[in-house]
């Protein structure tokens, strides 16, 4: 899929340039004719003979980048001061701080902040450990924990390049829930020993945010920490998409006036994102569903299976199909893919039912073009914010996290994530909902607290149905 020009990539170039003249006019031609955006111009300093301008400009990546300012470097006049990466800018000393929430501005405030008048407070605590939620961070703390090996798209490279994601977690954690999240970066790969990290540090917090740790490690780490804590352990790699998905399958399916116990499902993926989006589309009630990895259709008939797999083969594909992905796809009503770019083409959608729904979840190229698969299928969506519909876990993790921490909930159900789908699902109202609009935006105002109120009230029962 050729890129178009993004804020992701944009950069701001500084520029001594006459004062008179037509430099201005010029340098915005140059960067349109190279293919860049001008999205802001400012002057920084003025003199009678030069000004100093700021030009900030999208473009499509690094490379791109690069030629338009070598493009600017060319024009007569015109001297290049410095070139900013506005996204470099953005985390230079990173994107987070911790702040005091009581003042500290004489004797009397610190000696009850700190020592001797906070001794009193650890010694009620001793005696009350559940005061710990009470007086202290814990009633509104998560760890985000990744041991770097699965991270984003760019996959194994390590805790210390995970961080800057681990920090853009954190801040959105604070920006839509209010929670108070903490970067945890592991510097190991073995899962003993991130189970036991994680079980050692979990006093501090009242839930913990598995992240960007591959499969198959990730479903023992999550299953093991879940028995051994006492507080939600929640992968959202696995149930954040789960929720995304089942939410926006719930409106794309009003849309074109199915119903998921009727529907056939072919599913890209099985690993973390795949299984949990499986198991939560069957809690809800899908019934009809084919699972497909890089080999083909998981069935029971294969020799590769490993535990995960051969749950899934013992669960789906009930007519045993044992052909590729396209023959699955075919005469599909719904196709969910987390797996890898370009697999599909727009041909292949062409063969699936009338009123087919695609999500293709692939990042940042999604199985199949969005443009051909909208030829063919009512509704697509992708997990790309250049496209309607995008499917993005910052529409579920943070209400999730803050209805658990406010029902001081022990751990994480089915039901508690069906609910928070349901929630999510219905802040698009009858009068939106669309081919273009069935999941709503990041920002919309009530997304975050319409969940978290659907998690806290499944949480008052919790039925122990583990997710």
């Amino acid at each position: 899929m050729a890129s178009v020009p993004s804020v992701s990539y944009s950069i701001t170039v500084r520029l001594e340039v006459p004062a008179g003249g037509r430099a201005v006019s010029q340098i915005t031609h140059v960067v349109e004719n190279a293919g860049g955006i001008v999205t802001a111009l400012d002057v920084n300093t003025a003199g009678h003979e030069t000004l100093r301008i700021d030009v900030t400009i999208a473009t499509r990546d690094t490379q791109h980048a690069e030629a338009i300012a070598g493009a600017l470097e060319q024009l007569d006049a015109i001297k290049i001061h410095k070139v900013s990466d506005r996204t470099f800018l953005m985390h230079l000393g990173g994107k987070i701080e911790m702040s005091s929430k009581v003042p500290l501005r004489n004797r009397d405030e610190l000696s009850m902040a700190y020592t001797p008048g906070v001794a009193r407070v650890s010694l009620a605590i001793a005696r009350n450990p559940e005061d710990v939620r009470r007086l202290t961070i814990k009633r509104n703390s998560v760890a985000v924990v990744t041991d770097g090996s699965a991270v984003l798209g760019l996959g194994n490279i390590g805790p210390e390049a995970a961080l800057p994601v681990m920090e853009g977690k954190a801040a959105l954690f604070k920006r839509f829930a209010g929670i108070d999240a903490w970067p945890i970066c592991l510097d190991t790969q073995d899962t003993d020993e991130i189970v036991r990290t994680v079980q050692i540090l979990a006093p501090a917090f009242g839930g913990i945010n598995l992240e960007d740790i591959s499969a198959p490690r990730c479903f023992e780490v999550e299953a093991r920490l879940r028995e051994l804590l006492d507080i939600p352990v929640f992968h959202d790699d696995q149930h954040g998409t789960a929720i995304c998905v089942l939410a926006a399958l719930t409106n794309a399916l009003r849309v074109v006036g199915k119903d998921l116990s009727t529907v056939r499902i072919t599913m890209a993926g099985a690993g973390a994102a795949g299984s949990a989006i499986l198991k939560l589309l069957m809690h809800a009630g899908a019934r009809n569903l084919i699972v497909c990895d890089y080999r083909g259709a998981v069935h029971q008939g294969r020799d590769d299976l490993d535990d995960s797999l051969r749950w899934i083969a013992e669960h789906t594909n009930a007519d045993g199909y044992a052909g590729d992905l396209r023959g699955a796809v075919k005469d599909a009503d719904v196709f969910v893919g987390v797996s890898a770019p370009g697999i599909l083409t727009g041909d292949d959608i062409a063969t699936m039912n009338d009123d087919a729904i695609v999500f293709a979840l692939a990042n940042p190229e999604p199985e199949v073009s969005p443009d051909e698969a909208r030829e063919h299928a009512a509704v697509v969506a992708t997990g790309r914010s250049d496209y309607p519909n995008q499917i993005n876990n910052v529409l579920a993790f943070p209400g999730v996290f803050r209805g658990l921490l406010d029902a001081q909930a022990d751990g994480v159900t089915l039901d508690m994530l069906a609910a928070a789908a349901a929630a999510l699902a219905e802040v698009v109202t009858p009068e939106e909902i669309g081919p273009n609009y069935i999941v709503p935006s990041v920002f919309h105002p009530d997304v975050s607290s319409r969940v978290a109120g659907a998690v806290r009230e499944a949480a008052g029962g919790r039925p122990r149905t583990e997710a």
